[in-house]
């Protein structure tokens, strides 16, 4: 087990660690949660013995083998399979040996010796070895082509790859994996969890990715107020014991319990009447949603929202028979070669969709995005925009676009030059940029605070359709989710590449896969993605790879053993099919948003009447209003309460209406 007795640790002036206690048990697998700067780097630095504590002690078994990822690659000529092997450090440790005696003369002694080795390598399954790296390496996003190139020839992101395979290749007791899904696409990090899951050593991650500790770990071990407090469960039961906690402390959350009371109020009021009977149903199933997509975050660093686009044009964007991709220039003749990545695209954006698109790395996803952004110009094909678009677009490189030498105050000013700058202080204190921080150079700002920095600028030009890029990366889990339920309210159109299936989850209601080259719409929610890539994608793979590791006579054998069959394609008459099914989603989602969009604003005037209506309640208690001096004052509050009353009820009417349409449009 490991064991933190009374550990005391500062950086500098700040202390970290103050007497830490906390015991983990053998195999567990530990979520390590806190705020960016809580220690979470320090406490893996002193597992691995980087770092001592400036008191008390951390105890593990002197046996186990750590592994972790390495944060640096060098630009080795080694190919990618053998680099990845290296993490294997028993195995290279018996082949040093084996390649040791082998150099020496023969003798009876050394024939012995290298018959033990021989031994020690079969029971360290050196045979399997190549076959097992290829298998990381394939669920990691490699192709079989790639395993082969060097190190060099990757770029940084590949490279913190393969340094997770080694991690994964080690035979190791204690792993200890840090932001591990950062470089990785969805598909590959669907195939990380799975493979965490068989993990048979003690597990610690530390991870923004929500759906990803969900998935994986059974213990929290929270970093608060300088202690270490280990909760039993995944992330989502931490939430709900930490919520529980912060309730008996400072009894929190009144608004979402003031969303609860006013749906609960529909229920009750009209879940007896059997007209009203299916908006009941319909109230009982948002409040059970709300509870499950809007968890409780009263320890929340900030929350922000978008506000109300200016317009909203419909259509807003259509591509017909648009070819997307680049043009490169030949060095020589400065002549252009065009490279396509997905074609055929006839597409169109209407107003309220929310779109995730998936697919493996590389498939064009990105390219899609800026290709709609404008950024790309298609290479066949037209795209008209509507008329008012404005265009909120997040990706990584706006992030590194911002000026560093500059400040939070200086970047929105640059777009807002006629604004009063209290205004724009006052802005930017929304997404936690107070004091002295909104005038300081953001050079040294956290990836973190540079996103959130360019996501303000994003929301100050109120966009009316926002194209997102892996837009969490760098965000910690409450800025992330802080993040998620203004998408979630956000009354735009919104397309989405995200990696945080949580957050695909609460803010999108289809999904569009970019595979082969071309845009497929996909009719499933990401459980169904997940069943879709094993079937089309990860068998066929793996059963390339098992197919190259055959030596060439067992090739021929092999050919005649039942393989993975790839999906047929669909008959025309079944594609005809789905385009009409997508037109008619299309449709429907057009009738219905309107009418969603008066559904919330009913509810939201709702919400601030019942409001008024329960503080003229609480008046109309207190003894005192009835006294002799306060005749007109009490005339005036029955007025109010009489008005409210009788508007209420007027709203209720055509919220009740407004759900018959509802249920009529689709």
């Amino acid at each position: 087990m490991i064991r933190l007795q009374q550990v005391i640790l500062a950086r500098g002036t700040k202390p970290l660690f103050d007497s830490v206690d906390v015991t983990l048990n053998p195999g567990d697998k530990i979520g390590l949660i806190g705020s960016n700067g809580a220690g979470k780097s320090s406490l893996f630095a002193m597992l691995r013995g980087e770092l001592h504590p400036d008191q008390g002690s951390i105890e593990f078994p002197a046996k186990w083998q750590l592994a972790h990822v390495a944060q640096e690659t060098p630009p080795l000529e080694r190919s990618a399979i053998e680099y990845a092997i290296d993490g294997d450090v028993t195995l290279r440790k018996l082949e040093a040996q084996l390649a040791e005696l082998e150099a020496q003369p023969e003798s009876h002694d050394n024939g012995i010796a290298i018959g033990e080795v021989y031994g020690a390598l079969a029971d360290a399954d050196a045979y399997t070895v190549r076959s097992r790296g290829e298998q990381l390496l394939l669920g990691l996003g490699f192709t079989i082509e790639q395993m082969e190139q060097s190190v060099a020839s990757f770029s940084g992101g590949w490279r913190m790859r393969l340094n997770l395979a080694q991690a994964l290749m080690c035979k190791s007791d204690l792993l200890l994996l840090d932001e591990p899904t950062n470089h990785l696409d969805l598909d590959a990090i669907i195939w990380l969890e799975d493979w965490l899951k068989r993990y048979a050593g003690t597990l610690i991650i530390i991870s923004h990715d929500r759906d990803f500790l969900d998935g994986v770990v059974n213990v929290v071990v929270h970093i608060d107020e300088r202690k270490l407090k280990r909760y039993s469960g995944n992330y989502s039961a931490f939430e709900r014991q930490r919520a529980a906690q912060l309730i008996l402390a400072q009894s929190s959350i009144e608004k979402q319990s003031r969303k609860r009371a006013h749906l609960q109020s529909f229920i009750d009021r009209f879940a007896a009447k059997a007209s009203k009977a299916k908006q009941a149903q319909s109230r009982i199933k948002a409040l059970e949603k709300m509870e499950e997509l809007a968890p409780l975050r009263a320890a929340a660093e900030f929350s922000f929202e978008f506000r109300e686009p200016l317009s909203a044009p419909n259509p807003m964007l259509v591509m017909d028979d648009v070819d997307c991709g680049y043009r490169i220039e030949s060095q020589t003749d400065h002549s252009f070669t065009e490279k396509k990545i997905v074609g055929d695209v006839k597409f169109s954006l209407q107003i309220g969709q929310r779109i995730g698109l998936l697919g493996i790395n590389g498939a064009g996803k990105s390219t899609l995005i800026k290709t709609i952004m404008g950024e790309l110009p298609p290479l066949t094909g037209t795209i008209t925009t509507g008329k008012g678009l404005s265009v909120g677009y997040f990706a990584q490189h706006q992030v590194e676009m911002l000026r560093h030498d500059e400040s939070p105050l200086w970047h929105l000013a640059h777009i807002a030059p006629d604004v009063r700058e209290q205004e724009l202080r006052n802005f930017l204190g929304g997404f936690n940029f107070p004091g002295s921080m909104v005038t300081s150079p953001i050079a040294p700002f956290s990836g973190g605070e540079k996103a959130r920095l360019a996501l303000a600028m994003i929301v100050w030009q109120r966009p009316n359709l926002l194209l997102l890029d892996e837009p969490t990366n760098h965000l910690d889990l409450e800025t992330r989710e802080a993040l998620t339920e203004a998408l979630a309210q956000f009354e735009g159109t919104l397309v989405v590449v995200s990696h945080d299936r949580h957050l695909l989850r609460a803010t999108t209601d289809q999904f569009i896969i970019v595979a082969d080259g071309k845009l497929l719409p996909f009719d499933g929610d990401l459980d169904d993605y997940k069943d879709w890539l094993y079937k089309t994608k990860l068998e066929q793979a793996a059963a390339a790879a098992n197919a190259a590791a055959l030596p060439v006579k067992s090739k021929e054998k092999a050919a005649a053993l039942p393989q993975a069959q790839p999906v047929p394609s669909a008959p025309v008459d079944e594609k005809e099919r789905k385009r009409r099914d997508a037109e008619e989603r299309q449709r429907i989602a057009a009738l219905r948003k309107p009418i969603e969009t008066r559904i919330k604003r009913l509810e939201e005037q709702m919400a601030k009447l019942n409001l008024k209506k329960d503080d003229y309640s609480k008046q109309l208690e207190d003894g005192a209003i009835y006294d002799d001096a306060n005749k007109e004052k009490l005339k005036n509050l029955l007025l109010d309460q009489a008005y409210v009353v009788k508007e209420l009820d007027q709203l209720e009417a055509d919220w009740l209406e407004q759900q018959e349409f509802l249920e009529a449009a689709s």
